[in-house]
């Protein structure tokens, strides 16, 4: 295999989903027989800071045991788990709690200039200290779209934002070198300033005052999973290079889309992207899993497109090769795995360059509103029970990893029968067809009975790789379905019956959801999902 400096994937433990032990071990062990060397967790809130009680609280924060715990299996394996957190936005949960307001600028981002500020950073980097054994660190400062524009500015009106993000910079990174830590950092903030929010496009240049500004040991990372020519990689990573800094880049596996990974997108994007980070001579590399949204996919769900990543790194670009190599060495076969982002397939767009959350949609799309009743009319023939038996031999042959596809199996059962319910439900009514209508009240039955059983699954999926914390997020979602299931079931009825004269959701036409893509479907935010009212 080709050399890196590192090579390692960065999984996502703050979006509710926190690995247990056990499966960071089991992810611990299968990336270093792909040729992985480095793992970072990324922890927004979700590791224990001394001093600290409201940071991560109920949240399944690793303790301090716990990390030292997978430090040191993690380094019997030829891999260095560095520590990965923030120290500027991205506070999304912490900024819940009381605690945390006095050093809140706006949204997720910490006041900046603030002492209390650096106090707190002071704290995690402590603990980072006690805890970890490698001293590099990712200190995050991604996506601080609004840094400056909020609480910062009515204690001190307006500042160059170049000039507030890099002196916070310079404040953390000296705390980071205090505590012995060599730090590298997402890249997007300096480009996006630069270049009225853009961040991944060719020829864009960072200002020369600007770039001098960054410390000389602070590398930088550049992320980017969504371009499928090798030439827009190249493009940034000589902008990137520009700041003569030590470079990183993270490419991604599409695990944060909903319930589905996205395995042939992964491949077409993450290709190109190691042929460029090889013919550039990147020597720190990283895989993003990232769980947006509620962490509904686990990382093992990319396997394959783990280990096909690190064979591009290596110059492989064979994947028949590839595919018989990673089913030698995990006895699974990688086509089998590709079967997991069937519940997200819509056949006619199925094209590898188009993302969907078709399976996410349909799940929690209400059977009355019909919010994306629009998109579903057409494409009338998506064949879930087709996927899900597909996924159930595919079950049959997977092993350790049979709860996965029992996982997709059994949401393919639900979307067999929701998925098109409004649709059909809306257009008996429409017609006056109440003999349809009162056919229709068993499918919304035999819905609730299909979502019991795959919401069983997915506890199942989510226990095997989890701490139990930010399950009751999805316990509050999935029982909200199936309430409005007996709800809609239980109004057809009256409606049948004639205790009511209409049912005024099904009298409303139903719009495009996006009338400047009426195609669009990828909307990953369960809160527009199920209503245009607030959630």
């Amino acid at each position: 295999m080709a050399s890196y400096k590192r090579f390692g994937a960065m999984i996502d433990c703050s979006r509710n989903a926190v690995l247990n032990i056990s499966a960071v071990k089991r992810l611990i062990d299968g990336l270093a027989k792909m040729g992985y060397n480095t793992l970072e967790l990324y922890t927004e809130d979700t590791f224990e800071v001394e001093g600290e009680p409201y940071f991560g609280y109920l949240r399944g924060r690793y303790s301090g045991a716990e990390i030292k715990e997978i430090d040191a299996y993690a380094t019997a394996h030829g891999i260095e788990l560095i520590p990965c957190m923030q120290t500027l936005a991205h506070f999304t949960n912490v900024v819940k709690l009381p605690r945390f307001a006095e050093i809140t600028d706006v949204n997720d981002i910490l006041l900046i200039d603030e002492p209390k500020t650096y106090e707190f950073i002071e704290r995690i980097f402590a603990s980072l200290a006690n805890n970890f054994t490698s001293r590099n660190v990712h200190i995050g400062m991604d996506e601080a779209h609004m840094v400056g524009l909020g609480k910062y500015l009515d204690k001190h009106g307006y500042c160059n934002r170049f000039e507030l993000l890099n002196r916070h910079l310079q404040k953390v990174n000296a705390i980071a070198k205090k505590h012995g830590f060599t730090a590298h950092m997402w890249s997007d903030m300096f480009f996006r300033l630069a270049a009225h929010g853009e961040y991944h496009a060719r020829g864009v240049h960072v200002p020369i005052e600007v770039r001098e500004k960054v410390p000389e040991d602070v590398a930088l990372v550049y992320w980017d999973y969504y371009r499928t020519q090798k030439e827009d990689y190249d493009a940034m990573i000589a902008s990137h290079k520009e700041f003569g800094r030590e470079l990183w880049f993270a490419g991604g596996a599409w695990t944060w889309k909903g319930f589905a990974p996205n395995a042939r997108f992964t491949r077409a994007s993450m290709k190109p992207a190691m042929q460029s980070v090889r013919e550039n001579g990147i020597e720190n590399v990283l895989v993003t899993l990232w769980g947006d949204n509620g962490a509904e996919c686990p990382p093992f769900s990319q396997w394959q497109n783990l280990y096909a990543i690190r064979r591009y790194a290596d110059g492989e670009y064979d994947d028949d090769k590839i595919v018989a190599e990673f089913e030698k060495l995990f006895g699974v076969s990688s086509h089998d795995f590709d079967l997991l982002e069937l519940p997200d397939i819509v056949p006619d767009t199925a094209d590898q360059s188009i993302l969907t959350d078709a399976s996410k949609l349909f799940l929690y799309g209400d059977p009355f509103l019909g919010i994306f009743d629009s998109v579903l009319e057409k494409h009338a023939s998506i064949p879930y029970a087709q996927y899900a038996r597909k996924l159930c031999a595919a079950k049959e042959r997977a092993g350790e990893y049979a709860y996965l596809f029992e996982t997709m199996e059994k949401l393919c059962r639900v979307l067999e029968t929701k998925a098109y319910l409004g649709i059909r439900t809306r257009a008996a009514y429409r017609a006056g067809n109440k003999e349809e209508l009162h056919s229709l009240c068993a499918d919304y039955t035999t819905a609730i009975e299909k979502l019991a059983a795959f919401t069983e699954a997915f506890a199942r999926q989510w226990y095997a790789c989890n701490k139990p914390f930010g399950f009751e997020v999805h316990c509050a979602r999935l029982g909200g379905v199936r309430l409005r299931l007996e709800h809609c079931r239980q109004r057809l009825q009256d409606y049948i019956c004639g205790k009511m004269d209409r049912i005024e959701e099904l009298q409303e036409d139903i719009l495009p959801y996006d009338p400047a893509n009426p195609d669009n479907l990828l909307l990953n935010d369960w809160r527009r999902l199920v209503s245009t009212s607030e959630v």
